[in-house]
């Protein structure tokens, strides 16, 4: 039985449960953390909440980093989903932090000021200090990468920076399912989700820094067909 409504396409898009990352206040970015027993949870319970309202996805998409991946299992697993088809994307990372990956919030406060830690976070433009190539961060090492050009992975990105890959991810393998009336959904990160709400809801730059994205919380978005483009009606 086809899963796709007869309102138009759905999308439910999802931040990963809470990390050990998050919960040690760390710049998880790029580093391959895993979730918390919180995080488990919270995975578990939205794929409660998914299933008890009807929702029936035909295709998934996840970032390429663990956390994403479990969340994706745990909410496929409650809904009795796990078979259905599901792409795990690099291009929905975690922004990269670059040389404040794997530090504490309140060390990288006290190194560079709470100020520019809090422009790094929250500024669309403003890119934090990279890494140094070939360190143990360095996931150009990483075999989770090799068929990656080194010149595709981070060393380090502004919000700015990992839109551009998002926006690709986006046009190129997530729109098209939409534009097919399929039912999708997305587990990400609360930097690729920022970009992701930017292109679906027309957020500016100067708004996106006000927005925060709770985890394991669904955000459901229906879409009409014209002339093949995918607009977005009221969920």
């Amino acid at each position: 039985m086809s899963t796709r409504s007869e309102r138009g396409p759905q999308l439910v898009v999802l931040r990963h449960g809470s990390s050990v990352s998050n919960e040690s206040q760390r710049f998880g970015g790029w580093e391959d953390v895993e979730l918390s027993d919180l995080g488990v949870r919270q995975a578990k319970e939205a794929g409660r909440m998914l299933r008890e309202a009807g929702v029936r996805f035909d295709i998934a998409f996840s970032s390429a980093l663990a956390r994403a991946l479990a969340t994706l299992h745990h909410c496929l697993s409650e809904m009795r989903l796990a078979a259905i088809p599901s792409v795990a994307d690099w291009r929905l990372n975690e922004r990269h932090y670059g040389a404040l990956q794997g530090m504490s919030k309140p060390e990288a406060e006290r190194l560079f000021g709470a100020e520019q830690v809090f422009r790094w976070r929250r500024g669309f433009r403003d890119r934090p200090p990279l890494l140094t190539p070939g360190e143990p961060r360095d996931s150009r090492t990483s075999p989770r990468y090799a068929a990656l050009q080194p010149h595709q992975i981070p060393l380090g990105e502004s919000l700015c920076d990992a839109h551009g890959r998002v926006k690709q991810c986006w046009a190129t393998s997530i729109e098209p399912e939409l534009a097919q009336g399929r039912t999708v959904l997305i587990v990400a990160h609360g930097n690729s989700i920022r970009v992701l709400r930017m292109l679906i809801e027309g957020i500016g730059e100067h708004k996106i820094r006000e927005i925060e994205v709770p985890h394991a919380t669904p955000m459901t978005y229906r879409f009409c067909r014209e002339t093949a483009l995918l607009h977005r009606i009221p969920a």
